[in-house]
């Protein structure tokens, strides 16, 4: 089953998720590292867009209809497997050698919301969708890695008020925050934007890379070693 799409519109790559809710779980973790690997492989992409196809919901973050039951059956190492695959996600998308642009037409709750914040740009709605962090009312802890690099997306005192209370935050004041570039209209103007500003990108794939790999060293450090002890001993994580 095909979780998301790749097409090519000029010199932009656009990954359309295609699974109603978006949910992320192991089979999504691993189309996505494999379509990351596609667009890379394309000499002719310069910029990265990704997308969904539901008029509600960007990504609603973690499937819990696969993680409750997994954790209840004790499958350990298939949660593992599926951290770590995400975490390979969100490392590709911090060093990608092209910008990558998250255009947010729906709700981004929880990992979705925390995906769109790997990425370099956000493009929002203003008529809909809401991007909030629900893991302080779902007893769901965010990994290390995971806080250094929304602190890269959100001012300080934005992602302090938003991750302690879960509270859902709508386009037009994540434009006020900066968060994100711009709150469209409506849906056609959110993509319109998009892709208007995803084709001023023409910068060289290694100097951009290695913008980026200088940029975000510490938080790739971070990722590396201060996420492993929590990943490993799932303990830990509640």
């Amino acid at each position: 089953m095909s979780l998301m799409t790749l097409t090519t519109q000029g010199s932009v790559a656009v990954i359309t998720l295609t699974d109603g809710e978006n949910r992320q779980n192991p089979q999504f973790a691993k189309q996505l590292k494999h379509t990351l690997a596609e667009v890379v492989a394309n000499d002719d992409h310069k910029a990265l867009v990704i997308t969904s196809s539901d008029e509600k919901s960007w990504s609603l973050g973690i499937d819990t209809d696969w993680l409750m039951p997994a954790m209840k059956a004790n499958m350990a190492d298939e949660i593992r497997g599926f951290m770590y695959d995400m975490d390979d996600i969100f490392k590709t998308l911090l060093l990608f050698p092209m910008p990558v642009i998250a255009a947010i037409n729906g709700h981004a709750f929880g990992n979705g919301a925390i995906l769109a914040c790997a990425c370099d740009f956000r493009f929002m709605r203003s008529d809909r969708g809401f991007f909030c962090f629900p893991e302080v009312d779902l007893s769901i802890p965010f990994l290390p890695g995971m806080i250094a690099f929304v602190k890269k997306a959100l001012p300080y005192y934005r992602f302090n008020e938003m991750k302690l209370t879960g509270r859902r935050v709508a386009g037009e004041e994540l434009a006020r925050d900066h968060v994100v570039e711009k709150a469209a209209k409506d849906n056609d103007t959110l993509l319109a934007d998009v892709m208007e500003f995803a084709t001023t990108f023409d910068k060289k794939r290694a100097i951009f890379a290695e913008h980026k790999k200088r940029l975000h060293k510490e938080i790739i450090q971070i990722i590396d070693e201060e996420n492993k002890p929590y990943i490993d001993n799932l303990s830990l994580m509640v």
